[in-house]
């Protein structure tokens, strides 16, 4: 029912900012909640950001908060992750993703939580 395609990614210095776009086709995306994960080599994708629907709930992963804001534009059916103060551990692959609204306890920060997503922008933070 949704797809969506990353773009934005690309080579930073560390303090550096980077705004990663992530667009949607489909007639409902303005109904899913978006998050946002990333996986760097070896390791799980881990959670990043939430936004909720309607755009007015947001949640972070602690490594993440107050450098990086996701943000939504429904009539432009495109979600947002503006990172500021970049740092190379930051470096990975980000994905966007699509899930219901409300879901399972927990499902919110899981990548079972999601049920489309992205193909996935590299991220690449020099020191």
């Amino acid at each position: 029912q949704v797809q969506l395609v990353e773009s934005g990614g690309g080579l930073v210095q560390a303090g550096g900012s980077l705004r990663l776009s992530c667009a949607a086709s489909g007639r409902t995306f303005s109904s899913y909640a978006m998050g946002w994960f990333r996986q760097a080599p070896g390791k799980e994708r881990e959670f990043v950001a939430r936004i909720s629907s309607s755009g007015g709930i947001t949640y972070y992963a602690d490594s993440v908060k107050g450098r990086f804001t996701v943000s939504r534009d429904n009539a432009k059916n495109t979600v947002y992750l503006q990172m500021n103060s970049l740092k190379p551990e930051d470096t990975a692959v980000y994905y966007c993703a699509a899930g219901p609204a409300v879901g399972p306890a927990g499902a919110w920060r899981r990548v079972y939580g999601y049920d489309y997503w992205g193909q996935g922008t590299q991220v690449t933070v020099s020191s």
